[in-house]
């Protein structure tokens, strides 16, 4: 038995003498397989500096050579394992080297972006350089170089402005022009109406009614409703050919019809093509500036158009005006109110039949020019499309005496 003992004894020791062996043997394949930690590249020197001092720690050996001191085949397994450690390092450092480049990138389009800017400048003073910028280009396309594109290409021209040239070329115009009425003939036509109690209509005209006018004329409907957002406020919702036909029908019946100047868009460029759609000759009409409104109060004939006159006040201002006036000693025999677009023109000629007045100011939109060639034709009497006079009055913008 003690033999026996002594053979176990010894086999146990022998064991765990090749166990330790091996365990040795691991931890020494381990250090060999374990490669030699290279010197940082300086593109991470940003990478450190985020840590809390030095160098920043290698992460990928150290974590993954310690458990090559398990012994067995896991130290060879995990020598394998460094290996491939070691060989995926570099793609972690290719990849942290990316990263710096796109935040260097980055870094180096903010600097150029606000680089754009002059030393000193604000973002406000490079807003207004824009807007300059683009004025002057329109300018110049929308003038200068229509005038370079008329031009032989063989010839000087002399030392001028664009508006000399446009002078001239409008002087050569004036044989092709028709004559307007001016203010004072607008007011002594309608004092004299109103004296002789004959029917008169000052009707005007405007981008709202000439827009009315183009529907399916001139534009399309898309063309109509994309530029005339505005014209559901003036009173009509496009498309609404009934609208344009009872507005046609009271131009070629008012007694003067005001037409714009401005060469605005939808203004007076649009003028001839609405007047050449409809076969309507503007030679037959009785015409003055579409402004003879601000015109009468500009030349002090308003508060005298007004005097000693029985006035109907029409439209959404109605109240408010009327009460301006009869504080100011002006004699309101009659008010209608509201008056809700092209829609609400029948019901107005209604209740005005109600009113005994000797001149109507009608600030109604589209309306308004419907309204006064009825009024003047069915009533016999004098009435002015108003416009936005009712609002400056209201709003003290306007001097009203007598």
């Amino acid at each position: 038995m003690k033999v026996l003992l002594r053979k176990v004894e010894g086999t146990h020791k022998s064991v765990m003498l090749t166990g330790s062996s091996r365990q040795e043997q691991g931890q020494a394949a381990a250090k060999r397989n374990v490669p030699a930690q290279k010197p940082q590249p300086q593109a991470h020197a940003p990478a450190a500096a985020k840590t809390s001092g030095g160098v920043a720690p290698s992460k990928s050996v150290k974590k993954r050579a310690l458990p090559a001191v398990t012994g067995g085949r896991g130290g060879s397994a995990n020598a394998g394992q460094s290996r491939k450690s070691s060989a995926s390092g570099p793609k972690k450092r290719t990849r942290g080297r990316k990263s710096s480049l796109v935040k260097k990138r980055g870094r180096r389009r903010r600097q150029r972006d606000s680089g754009a800017l002059q030393p000193g400048m604000e973002h406000g003073q490079f807003h207004d350089n824009a807007f300059t910028a683009g004025y002057e280009l329109g300018k110049y396309e929308g003038g200068e170089l229509l005038l370079e594109q008329v031009l032989p290409m063989n010839l000087l021209l002399p030392e001028v402005r664009l508006q000399d040239v446009i002078a001239l070329g409008a002087e050569h115009l004036r044989p092709r022009c028709l004559p307007l009425m001016d203010v004072h003939e607008v007011y002594a036509e309608m004092e004299q109406a109103i004296h002789e109690r004959r029917p008169c209509a000052v009707v005007r005209l405007g981008d709202g009614e000439l827009l009315t006018l183009a529907q399916d004329a001139v534009y399309d409907t898309a063309t109509i409703q994309r530029e005339g957002t505005f014209l559901p406020y003036a009173g009509v919702n496009p498309p609404d050919l009934l609208a344009r036909d009872q507005l046609l029908h009271a131009i070629r019946h008012a007694h003067v019809v005001g037409v714009p100047l401005a060469r605005r868009k939808h203004f007076h460029p649009l003028l001839h093509p609405v007047f050449r759609a409809h076969h309507l000759d503007p030679a037959t009409l009785r015409m003055t500036n579409s402004t003879v409104n601000y015109g009468l109060s500009q030349t002090g004939l308003l508060g005298s158009l007004l005097a000693g006159k029985q006035l109907l006040v029409i439209g959404n201002a109605a109240p408010a005006l009327a009460h301006m006036l009869s504080e100011r000693g002006f004699i309101v025999s009659g008010l209608i109110s509201p008056v809700r677009g092209v829609r609400d023109v029948e019901r107005v000629i209604l209740e005005s039949r109600h009113v005994e007045f000797d001149l109507a100011l009608v600030s109604a939109g589209i309306a308004a020019v419907m309204i006064c060639t009825r009024i003047a034709h069915e009533r016999g009497k004098t009435a002015l499309d108003f416009g936005h006079m009712a609002d400056a009055i209201v709003k003290g913008q306007v001097a009203l005496t007598h």
